[in-house]
C-alpha cells in the first residue's frame, strides 16, 4: 500500500472530502468496493480520478483509507 501524505495531510484531506465531492466516505469507500476490482493501489486511485474526476489527492486519501479499513475488518 502506498500512500504519499503525511497522516495530518490524510486526515485533513478526508474531513474535506464531503465539502469538496458532495459525498460521504463511506459512499467513496463503497464505490471503491463496487469498482472494478483493480489490485495496485496506483490503479485504484488512477480509475477514481478519471471515472468521477477527483482530484489526485483526494483519490489517494479515499483509496488508502479503503485500504485501511479492509485491513481493520481482515483482523476483527
Amino acid at each position: 500500500m502506498s500512500m504519499h501524505h503525511s497522516d495530518q495531510t490524510h486526515r485533513n484531506l478526508l474531513a474535506r472530502i464531503p465539502q469538496v465531492t458532495g459525498r460521504a466516505l463511506n459512499d467513496w469507500c463503497r464505490e471503491v468496493d463496487a469498482g472494478p476490482g483493480l489490485a495496485r493501489f496506483e490503479e485504484r486511485v488512477n480509475w477514481l480520478r478519471y471515472e468521477f474526476d477527483l482530484p489526485h489527492s483526494y483519490a489517494t486519501a479515499i483509496v488508502h483509507e479503503h485500504d485501511l479499513r479492509r485491513a481493520a475488518r481482515a483482523f476483527a
